[in-house]
C-alpha cells in the first residue's frame, strides 16, 4: 500500500484500476500485462462470480508482485476471511456487506488493508464512513439483487465530498464509455469495474479491459490524488 505522495510540477496522476470478479488465472494475467493495479476475487457464493479457494490460489499465483490481490467479502467473520487470505495469497480486503466498524479495526489489525464498502442507495451509507477506519471506500449504488455486481450506474457526483477527505474507489455499471464521466464528477482514487468489461458474468473482455485501461489514462492530470493500490 503506497503512502500519499507529493508530485513534481510536470507529473501527471491518473486513478488505479482494479479489475473485479475475475475467475480465470489466464484472464487475470491478461489484465495485470495491461496494466490492472489490482484484481478482485469474489468470496461470496450467491455471486455468479464465485470462487473456491483452489481457483483463488492459481488466480493470485499468476499475478506480479506489484499487482494487488483483493478479496470481495460480504458478511464474514475474521476468522472466515482470514482464512481465506493465508490460503489464497490475498493482500487486501475488500468488505461488501453490513460489517461493522470493529470488523474492519480486527481484520486491519492483521496488519491487511481494509476496502470497506459504502452505498449510496442502501447500508451503510456515504455518510458512514467516519465510523469507519478502512484504508480506503468502494462507493457504488447498492439498490441491486446483489450487494455488488449489479451494473447499475448512479450519479457519481454524491461521491464527491467523501473522495475530498478520503480514498475512494468509485464503482456500478462502469464500462469504457463511461469511465471518464466518472472520474471528472468525484475525482476518485481508483476505479473499479467487473461486468461492464465482460462478455459473460466472471468471462473477461481483454479488448474491453484494454480500452477501460486505455481511457482511464487518458484522465491523467497535474491534480494531486491519493493511492489506494
Amino acid at each position: 500500500m503506497r503512502n500519499y505522495i507529493n508530485p513534481s510540477p510536470t507529473e501527471l496522476y491518473k486513478p488505479q484500476v482494479k479489475i473485479c470478479g475475475l475467475t480465470s488465472a489466464a484472464e487475470a494475467a491478461a489484465c495485470a500485462d495491461l496494466g490492472a493495479d489490482a484484481i478482485g476475487c469474489v468470496f461470496f457464493p450467491k455471486s455468479r462470480r464465485h470462487l473456491t479457494e483452489q481457483r483463488a490460489r492459481e488466480i493470485c499465483s499468476a499475478l506480479p508482485p506489484a499487482v494487488k490481490k483483493v478479496g470481495v467479502f460480504v458478511d464474514q467473520t475474521c476468522s472466515q476471511i482470514m482464512r481465506k487470505v493465508n490460503r489464497c495469497g490475498l493482500t487486501i480486503v475488500q468488505l461488501h456487506g453490513r460489517e461493522t466498524p470493529e470488523l474492519v479495526q480486527e481484520i486491519r489489525h492483521e496488519n491487511i488493508p481494509v476496502i470497506k464498502a459504502l452505498f449510496s442507495a442502501g447500508a451503510p451509507s456515504f455518510s458512514d464512513a467516519q465510523k469507519y477506519r478502512a484504508t480506503a471506500f468502494l462507493v457504488e449504488c447498492g439498490s441491486g439483487v446483489q450487494p455488488g455486481g449489479n451494473a447499475l450506474t448512479w450519479d457519481w457526483r454524491e461521491a464527491r465530498k467523501i473522495s475530498e477527505t478520503h480514498p475512494v474507489i468509485i464503482a456500478g455499471g462502469l464500462s469504457p464509455a463511461n469511465v471518464s464521466q466518472a472520474i471528472g464528477a468525484c475525482r476518485p482514487a481508483a476505479v473499479d469495474v467487473s461486468s461492464g468489461v465482460e462478455k459473460s458474468p466472471g468471462i473477461k473482455d481483454i479488448a474491453k479491459v484494454k480500452a477501460f485501461i486505455e481511457t482511464v489514462s487518458r484522465c491523467a492530470s497535474p491534480q494531486k490524488i491519493k493511492t489506494v493500490f
